[in-house]
């Protein structure tokens, strides 16, 4: 039987006194990451039992909206990539890079 690897990924809030995010950090010592500041995280669980996505959206209050643009568009590129690769639906993957243009081109990402 082949030895069991365990890898852990650890995410700390600082919350402010109305339970607002004011700093984010995150450990992935794996992949060289150790209390890292973010300005935003979003996680997504897939609960089988119940066949639904549990999410975790933070953003700090420093967070610039300009920035929140440019991450969600790049993840939502991720998205797409990571769909192809575990569905390897390109015509849909294409469909979903459509939209990360069309996305990217009414928030005028690529100016």
């Amino acid at each position: 039987m082949a030895k069991s690897i365990q890898s852990t990924i650890e995410l700390k809030v600082q919350l402010d006194e109305n339970r607002v995010p004011e700093k984010l950090h995150w450990t992935a010592q794996d992949g060289g990451i150790k209390n890292e500041e973010a300005k935003a995280i979003m996680l997504s669980v897939w609960d089988h039992k119940t066949q639904e996505t549990l999410r975790i959206d933070l953003w700090t209050k420093e967070m610039p909206v300009d920035e929140m643009k440019v991450f969600f568009h790049q993840t939502l590129v991720a998205m797409a990539n990571t769909f192809n690769r575990a569905t390897q639906d390109e015509k849909m993957t294409q469909t979903m890079k459509d939209f990360c243009d069309y996305f990217a081109e009414k928030l005028e990402l690529n100016k």
